[in-house]
């Protein structure tokens, strides 16, 4: 970034935060593809995030003794954590297990859900007062939403979690 060096240090440390920002979004994105197997997107994202970083890191290390160099590149690391974080939370990739425990509507919570085309597996089970009904709904991530707003339309106190899991042979997942 030779070329960039006549410039207002100001601008300069922009520039560092806002590559740095790239970076690190990339590199939340990309963790999160690997986890995910996605090894063709992992490649492309880890060429970017790998050239992005060498740039930004040697733009801070040629100009040590300006700090908001330094400065840009600490706040465009921690903005690009929480970026990475909202475009992955936007692109809702992956599939999500839900689980509900309704203490009374657990065969009505089912039949909603399958009326939404969604796949439900009904588990009768024994909680502290009594008799439960356990459900399993394996959901595209952008349906969770979807998904908790039937189950707390029909028993608002349902408890319900979600979490992440990796499809591997088989079974019903609505695409």
């Amino acid at each position: 970034m030779e070329f960039l060096s006549g410039l207002n240090p100001y601008l300069y440390a922009f520039i560092i935060m806002l590559l740095r920002v790239c970076d690190m979004s990339l590199d939340t994105i990309r963790v999160l593809f690997v986890v995910r197997s996605k090894k063709l997107l992992v490649f492309i994202l880890g060429f970017f995030q790998s050239v992005i970083f060498v740039v930004a890191i040697s733009s801070v290390l040629t100009k040590m003794n300006n700090i908001l160099n330094v400065l840009g590149y600490a706040l465009g690391f921690a903005t690009g954590n929480v970026v990475g974080m909202l475009i992955e939370n936007r692109l809702a990739i992956g599939h999500i297990l839900v689980t509900i425990i309704s203490s009374n509507r657990g065969a009505y919570i089912a039949e909603r859900l399958r009326a939404g085309g969604y796949a439900v597996t009904e588990i009768s089970g024994r909680g502290k007062d009594g008799t439960v009904f356990e459900l399993h709904a394996s959901v595209n991530r952008k349906d969770v939403d979807t998904v908790e707003t039937i189950v707390l339309e029909t028993d608002p106190q349902a408890f319900v979690t979600a979490e992440d899991v990796r499809p591997v042979r088989r079974g019903f997942f609505r695409s």
